[in-house]
């Protein structure tokens, strides 16, 4: 059943050559491209987003203007566009139109004609109802914060797909501006429930039998709703109880559709302006979002995560102190993951925990310590490590949750994290600074001296804002993210751009730090020699 349905066609990268476009072809998907011009409004407003990062990261240029869109009063846009089109020779131009027709007619069969239809009547709404909110409340002043609260505002009303698209800004400051990440941060993921009767449909149809000979119950109210998902709990005939994540219906159309116009759109873009492809393709960024978020529809996938991450504990001895959710494959397709409800209590819930651990810090030791080993003997992290993701187990056990994030360390960012924690032991400004040159892109040459004095600011000022006791009262995850857009910040000022995969690391260890003043906030994790460190063997134990 997991490969029961046909893998999503992937969206090509920047390629050499393209296959032949004839009239003929584009003309019998002129209809459907049509009707998805709407939705390449919206699949532009996402793009520009991206654009923005590009122009601040690369240097490219500066807002919209980098990417050869008109403004008003601003005629060096335009011009910024023509020349880069007319820089390039008739033979490369050719070359580029043919790529990017070929795009669009791969975009448009993908598509179809009803899936463009539909979405395009959703886009016009969500736009026209967008632009209606801005005329009535009409910014006194024009700037990033505004344009990305009416990028949330619209992209919430288009659906799962933007709210996804948010939800990646939000949680990727090593990669977008500070002013969209904060704004995302509110990019609601919360759906009205889907009827259970589409519920019992989907999950009949994926496991080819009724629901009743499935399972012996399932709960017709959900534990949880979201934008791809409804989460029910349930009963196996063996007296096994049990969790299913089941997929919303249509939700695979719509987000093909959207993110295929998004890909479209990037590509648009860099056939108007190619000085976006000096420093990297937009294409290949939009390309590899696409593949990224289809990939979290595949139930499989999680699926294997979940085998995964099990197989690592119990390789590493650490059964005993933490766990996941057994999946059950026989009852699990690509839409319908069944896995093994556990029962706990969120690792902030200080009375709670006291029920099941004799000893809340140990606790809480074994759960970094497991999150530290997996980082560097795991084929990936947990990148999502927020309290409702770590639950203390009623048998003392720390159960980990949600396997749709997940990062991955590049073997050359292993060493650097080393050499990073070195410095963060030791409050070397310098040895920092040259760990993060090691792990980053640089544009031009990087004033080490100059990015070590800077970070020197940025320890003193965190050191002073964790003395006020602010946090002492709970885990604020907009503090984290706080952090890490400062540490971001500091870093682009400084001419490197760090890579997503340190953006997820540090968020999750910031995540550790908040959990650590919480529960024991007498405990050193830099000195303390039960907290593992990385390329360390540790012996981990609740």
């Amino acid at each position: 059943n997991l490969k029961a349905q046909q893998e999503p066609r992937a969206w090509p990268r920047a390629r050499s050559m393209a296959g032949p476009v004839t009239l003929r072809r584009i003309r019998s998907r002129n209809a459907a491209g049509c009707t998805g011009l709407l939705t390449l409004v919206a699949g532009v407003a996402a793009t520009v987003v991206i654009g923005r990062t590009a122009a601040l990261c690369f240097g490219i240029g500066s807002s919209s203007r980098s990417l050869g869109l008109r403004q008003p009063g601003a005629a060096a846009a335009a011009a910024t566009a023509r020349a880069a089109a007319m820089g390039r020779r008739p033979q490369d131009l050719a070359s580029d139109a043919q790529r990017l027709l070929q795009d669009f007619a791969d975009v448009v069969a993908s598509t179809g004609f009803e899936g463009g239809l539909a979405r395009a009547a959703q886009a016009a709404k969500a736009v026209a109802l967008t632009a209606a909110d801005i005329a009535r409340e009409p910014p006194s002043e024009l700037n990033e914060a505004f344009l990305a609260k009416a990028l949330r505002q619209l992209f919430e009303r288009l659906g799962p797909t933007y709210v996804k698209l948010g939800q990646f800004i939000a949680s990727s400051p090593t990669l977008f501006p500070a002013d969209y990440v904060r704004e995302f941060q509110q990019c609601l993921d919360s759906t009205s429930e889907v009827p259970f009767a589409e519920i019992i449909r989907t999950v009949e149809e994926d496991l080819g039998r009724p629901l009743g000979a499935v399972f012996s119950y399932v709960d017709p109210k959900p534990l949880a709703t979201a934008s791809i998902a409804q989460v029910h709990a349930a009963r196996l005939p063996s007296g096994e109880e049990v969790v299913i994540k089941v997929q919303k219906r249509g939700i695979q159309d719509t987000l093909n559709t959207d993110l295929g116009f998004i890909f479209l759109a990037s590509r648009i873009l860099e056939f108007i302006n190619p000085e976006l492809n000096s420093r990297g393709s937009l294409a290949d960024i939009a390309s590899d979002l696409r593949n990224s978020m289809l990939g979290e529809l595949d139930f499989g996938q999680e699926l294997e995560n979940l085998e995964t991450f099990r197989s690592f504990l119990d390789a590493q001895g650490l059964d005993a102190v933490a766990t996941a959710p057994k999946p059950f494959p026989r009852v699990s397709s690509r839409r319908v993951l069944t896995m093994e409800r556990l029962r706990g209590v969120p690792l902030v819930d200080l009375e709670g925990i006291s029920r099941y651990s004799r000893d809340p810090e140990a606790t809480l030791v074994a759960a970094l310590n497991v999150w530290v080993v997996s980082v560097q003997s795991c084929d990936f992290f947990h990148a999502d490590v927020h309290a409702g993701n770590l639950l203390v187990l009623e048998d003392g056990r720390v159960g980990f949750l949600d396997f749709g994030i997940v990062g991955r360390m590049p073997p050359a960012m292993s060493a650097a994290i080393d050499d990073l924690n070195t410095g963060l032991a030791a409050n070397d400004a310098q040895g920092i600074a040259a760990a993060l040159i090691s792990m980053g892109a640089t544009v031009g040459k990087v004033d080490e001296r100059k990015f070590a004095a800077d970070i020197e600011k940025l320890l003193v000022r965190l050191q002073g804002a964790e003395s006020d006791g602010s946090s002492a009262s709970g885990v604020d995850e907009s503090q984290v993210q706080e952090i890490v857009l400062e540490v971001a910040q500091v870093a682009g000022n400084n001419g490197l751009k760090l890579p997503r995969e340190f953006g997820l690391l540090i968020k999750q260890a910031l995540y550790f730090d908040r959990y650590t003043k919480l529960l024991a906030p007498g405990l050193d994790m830099m000195s303390d020699s039960r907290v593992a460190r990385f390329r360390s063997e540790v012996e981990v134990s609740a």
